[in-house]
């Protein structure tokens, strides 16, 4: 396939050829999205947020999200709410918590209703406040426990013995006495503040006084997917996968495009182009039914991937091309000239161009149109024709089944001469003088003594 498949003029061409088929799957795959949710019921997430006073390590704020999050706390907090059917291991996948900026430890709990979740929010977040109390409060080393509390005791009793000092020194009567008092204060600020820090920094303390910054929100949506996502999700899904497998089918088409190629497969010499003016009924295949009015009806009758006929000239432009093609004929054929004209059965722009080839050709030299079955070739038996001519549309057929047809060929003892390659244009909408549209009746004819010639 050629680089067309990846341009943009090529999506362009899909979104207009297939946007019926296209907006069809677009609605199969927003119902699709609709049975999600309903199979889905919506859910609800409220988040109750716990301040952590102190300072703390962004590690140490990660270990107490995930404790926040862990089975003793959803457990505990299972056991508190008490919902019927609704235990520790099914609120563990609804649960959830992360550490924010500014010490905060943000819990999340997502449930069916948005009462529920704003209550399961609320009750772990005072889970993990309780037991983060309980792991500050339990220590299992008494002298760990012991040594804050009697460098306390040791600080009061200086403190005391400062006082002292301080009241037995001469008040205000020396220079010394003052000195000595002024020097006893100092020392018992910076005991102080040293004790001061000592409790600060102190990590029981720290966790002992976490706070649950109010109850947690009710939530006034759902959580995300929602109901219109999942639809939209679904429209949008079923729509490019349409599209990309339109690109895939186009990348994996083998029907040749170029005369180069529909001419070596034939194994013959590319006499010449000529031109068809489109019409819609020329891309639509035969047949009837139920299965043809569905296609006809999303659009998938014609082909999506053949690019856009470009505008032609006036009808003498174009017939001079058949004639340019007959006088090619007359000049490699032996007398007497007479050549059957082979159309790949079911190609109706070919079909066209073998009728109208016939009507330029008059009487030189004499041809016969035969229509071929693609799946099973077969040409009918040699009469006084001189070889076949094969006119067919570019596009249209692999190489395997032109392969076929010039077996065929080769099988009815007849020399493919030439291969004439037929396209769409648009015609103008005015017609030259002197060619009124009684010019496409031949065609017409032709066609009835094709079917009778290829019987």
């Amino acid at each position: 396939m050629s680089d067309d498949t990846v341009r943009l003029a090529t999506i362009g061409r899909i979104l207009r050829r297939r946007r019926r088929l296209l907006a069809v799957l677009a609605v199969v795959g927003a119902l699709v999205g609709y049975g999600a949710s309903v199979l889905f019921p919506p859910r609800y997430t409220a988040s109750a947020s716990v301040l952590l006073p102190g300072q703390w390590e962004e590690r140490e704020l990660l270990t107490q999200a995930e404790i926040a999050a862990s089975s003793v706390v959803v457990d505990r907090a299972a056991a508190t709410l008490g919902w019927t059917g609704v235990g520790g291991a099914e609120l563990r996948d609804r649960v959830s918590a992360k550490a924010a900026d500014g010490n905060i430890v943000k819990i999340s709990g997502t449930a069916d209703t948005p009462e529920r979740a704003q209550r399961l929010a609320d009750q772990v977040a005072r889970q993990f406040v309780t037991f983060a109390a309980r792991i500050a409060g339990d220590n299992s080393d008494p002298d760990a426990a012991a040594g804050p509390e009697a460098l306390r005791q040791k600080v009061a009793q200086v403190d005391r013995r400062i006082t002292d000092l301080a009241n037995a020194a001469d008040p205000g009567r020396t220079v010394e006495s003052v000195q000595a008092r002024t020097g006893l204060e100092q020392l018992r600020t910076a005991l102080q503040e040293a004790m001061k820090k000592l409790d600060e920094a102190d990590p029981a303390t720290n966790k002992a006084n976490m706070v649950v910054m109010g109850p947690a929100a009710r939530p006034t949506g759902e959580a995300p997917p929602t109901r219109m996502q999942l639809i939209a999700a679904g429209a949008l899904l079923f729509f490019l996968l349409a599209v990309v497998g339109h690109l895939a089918a186009a990348r994996m088409n083998r029907r040749l495009r170029t005369e180069a190629e529909i001419a070596a497969a034939l194994g013959s010499a590319l006499l010449g182009t000529v031109d068809v003016p489109g019409e819609r009924p020329a891309h639509r295949p035969k047949g009837g039914g139920p299965r043809a009015w569905i296609r006809r009806l999303l659009g998938v009758d014609t082909r999506w991937d053949i690019p856009t006929p470009r505008m032609s000239g006036d009808e003498a432009g174009r017939r001079i091309r058949y004639r340019r093609v007959c006088a090619r004929l007359r000049d490699q054929l032996p007398a007497p000239r007479r050549l059957l004209v082979v159309v790949p059965d079911g190609d109706e722009i070919a079909r066209r161009a073998a009728g109208q080839l016939v009507a330029e050709a008059e009487c030189e030299p004499l041809l016969r149109v035969a229509e071929v079955s693609v799946d099973r070739p077969m040409v009918p038996d040699r009469d006084t024709e001189s070889g076949a001519l094969v006119v067919l549309s570019a596009g249209s057929w692999t190489a395997g089944e032109l392969a076929g047809i010039a077996e065929a060929c080769a099988d009815a003892r007849y020399e493919v001469v030439g291969v004439v390659v037929a396209g769409t244009v648009r015609a103008r909408p005015t017609r030259s003088a002197g060619h009124p549209p009684a010019d496409v009746t031949p065609v017409l004819a032709v066609r009835g003594h094709a079917a009778g010639g290829s019987e």
